[in-house]
């Protein structure tokens, strides 16, 4: 709570014996304790509905051994290669196969139908994404959400070489 002190009116005598009165000053005092109290319920309150984001993680499952081989039917491989262009105002380029047919180009939005149709097609599909080094990482993201997106869940990510790359810029 609020107090407010009165002060007496003083009288004090100057030096020739005139008198002069003292000013009036008014204390005030305020009480904090329930600003303090509604603070605190305020942090409290905020503190207990925050809701924080669970951080985005993507699983991964390596096999044991580095050195382990997997062995998988050429028919069941769809191979993805992605390339940065020389012109950065262009998005990528984007050439898939499936076991050895000649690469197709084709846009990266329209990259997710091909996975559904692959995939729907073949159930023992692999995805193996083949990405050039120059390529933004938003790329390599956007196309694990697309295989997600076509519940294409086994997919293997492996840098593009150099002789891959001038096969598909030929194209």
């Amino acid at each position: 709570m609020g107090a407010v002190d009165t002060p007496e009116a003083g009288v004090k005598k100057k030096k020739g014996g005139m008198r002069k009165r003292a000013p009036k000053r008014i204390g005030v005092k305020i009480d904090m304790t329930p600003m303090v109290d509604v603070a605190f319920l305020l942090l409290i309150f905020f503190m207990c509905t925050t809701v924080f984001r669970k951080p985005q993680a993507l699983e991964i499952n390596l096999p044991p051994d580095p050195n382990a081989k997997v062995e998988i039917a050429e028919s069941n491989v769809l191979t993805l290669r992605v390339i940065a262009p020389a012109d950065t105002t262009r998005g990528v380029r984007t050439f898939w196969f499936l076991g050895k047919n000649p690469p197709v180009e084709a846009p990266f939005d329209k990259l997710e139908s091909i996975f559904a149709a692959e995939g729907k097609k073949n159930p023992k599909l692999v995805v193996l994404v083949k990405i050039d080094r120059q390529t933004k990482y938003k790329y390599m993201v956007n196309i694990i959400d697309q295989l997600q997106f076509a519940e294409l869940n086994r997919f293997s990510l492996a840098p593009l070489t150099p002789a891959e790359k001038k096969e598909v810029e030929t194209l």
